[in-house]
């Protein structure tokens, strides 16, 4: 059978397997000595960024399959998805209260800084000026300012004693806010996140746009599903091997944070790239805005009702210095991605943030 067949070439997934094995059998041997942790952290940040890899090229199929902005809708939600297992493992793990804070900001300096930087400076070296859909970025940037002010900035100014009642409020909100806009990028307002380039050729009546029949949706799903899995399992026994080599070189948390970042925003990156050399610029605003934001809406409910349950302390009030970085890049963002065409200065200007964000986490 065909589906047998290209199974087989799930690569990514059996070395995934093979890794969980081999590590959880030498595991106590390897946590014992410096070299032994470093060997494993390497090597399960090498496999989960392949079974990363994997979970994009699914989410891909899926896109082509579907169509804008179905496609980065899934791509985002299968990102966030591993972002939430992910945190959540090393919460329990770490018993650190500022790891979400530290994971949230992280993936949007990622996604906005770095993802959206490299693209556009890729894409405006080779076409100059690349156009998308400025009602997409509006959108995207005014429900980020929105969602971060209220959940990571609006706490420093509230009464500790109604911290927890505050969080618990911003889980109903916040879950309400991303239906809505959930239901607005993909039925009321469904425009604001596709472009059209001239050239494009335009459906006849009744024709169906963008959609492949070709394309096997049951089996893409199932091994996105399952890849995102593999990945939770093999960020568990990560988290050990991360905070004792953490520990070991005396490294803050947010190193270990911004790993996470990375871990989940590989799919993203390597799409975003792609798109970009494509000269699809609105797939690359739809994801690195769409992921930034559904990090947001998704991981702090999350977080929060998971650390409620299991009563673990949690902290999401930004630091003065994340706050400045936070207001920089929106404010850079506002100013960039007003006009309906990214370029090669925007994108180093986002660029440059994103190297300060990664200075910062050694000062």
């Amino acid at each position: 059978m065909q589906i047998l067949k290209d199974f087989s070439k799930e690569y990514s997934l059996f070395l995934a397997i093979v890794t969980y094995f081999g590590i959880s059998y030498f595991e106590h041997a390897l946590v014992q000595s410096t070299g032994g942790n470093l060997l494993g952290f390497a090597v399960l940040f090498v496999v989960i960024m392949y079974a990363a890899m994997s979970v994009a090229h699914h989410a891909e199929m899926l896109a082509e399959k579907f169509g804008e902005p179905y496609g980065t809708l899934i791509l985002t939600m299968s990102a966030v998805i591993v972002e939430i297992v992910i945190i959540v493992i090393m919460m329990i793990h770490a018993e650190s209260p500022e790891l979400a804070r530290d994971t949230i900001y992280s993936a949007v300096m990622l996604d906005i800084n770095g993802l959206l930087g490299i693209a556009a400076i890729i894409g405006g070296i080779k076409y100059g000026e690349q156009p998308y859909n400025v009602d997409s970025s509006n959108s995207y940037l005014s429900m980020l300012l929105t969602a971060i002010g209220i959940a990571m900035v609006l706490p420093e100014f509230i009464d500790p004693q109604y911290h927890m009642r505050f969080m618990m409020f911003n889980v109903v909100v916040f879950i309400f806010l991303y239906i809505i806009f959930t239901r607005v990028q993909l039925k009321s307002h469904k425009y604001f996140f596709e472009y059209k380039n001239k050239e494009e050729s335009v459906c006849k009546e009744g024709e169906v746009c963008g959609t492949h029949g070709e394309i096997n949706a049951w089996y893409h799903a199932f091994n996105l599903v399952l890849s995102i899995i593999v990945i939770g399992v093999l960020a568990e026994v990560l988290s050990v091997f991360m905070g004792n080599t953490l520990e070991t070189f005396g490294l803050p948390l947010a190193i270990g944070a911004v790993g996470v970042a990375v871990i989940s925003a590989a799919p993203e990156l390597i799409t975003a790239v792609r798109a970009a050399v494509d000269n699809r610029m609105q797939t690359v605003i739809n994801i690195a805005l769409g992921a930034s934001l559904a990090t947001v809406l998704l991981t702090i409910p999350a977080v929060i009702v998971v650390s409620y349950y299991m009563g673990m302390e949690l902290n999401l009030s930004l630091t003065p210095v994340q706050t400045m970085m936070i207001a920089l890049t929106l404010l850079v963002s506002m100013v960039n991605f007003n006009d309906g065409e990214t370029n090669v200065l925007e994108g180093f200007l986002h660029f440059i943030l994103f190297v300060v964000f990664a200075f910062l986490l050694f000062v």
